[in-house]
This record gives C-alpha cells, structure tokens and sequence, in this order.
C-alpha cells in the first residue's frame, strides 16, 4: 500500500467519522427540541390548572 492510498484511506475514514459525527448531533438536537417543547407544553398545562384554582378558591370564599 503506497502512501497515496494510506492518506486517501485516512480521509476516507475522517470523513465518514464527520458523517457520524454530524448525525448523533442532529439527533441530539432533535431530543431536545422534544423536550423543550413538551416542558413548555407542561407548564402551560400547569398554569391553567393553576389558574383555575385560584379562580375556584375566589368563588368558594365569596359564595361562603
């Protein structure tokens, strides 16, 4: 094996190595849009439950 082919194996092997690389980061991203947008989606949730019972609790009060 001459040096031409030892370099053009190692560019193969880095490229390919990038290719990985770039998918597991594209992946990770993906994962954490995810998780951003069902925190978001829990909150909001939170804070209308939460809304309600403080609007339920300002009814019980006055009908008392």
């Amino acid at each position: 094996m001459g040096i031409k082919d030892q370099f053009e194996d190692k560019a193969q092997e880095l490229k390919e190595r990038g290719k990985k690389a770039m998918g597991g980061a594209k992946e990770e991203a993906s994962q954490r849009a995810s998780q951003a947008r069902e925190g978001s989606q829990e909150a909001k949730e939170r804070a209308q439950r939460e809304a309600r019972e403080r609007t339920e609790r300002g009814r019980g009060g006055r009908e008392a």
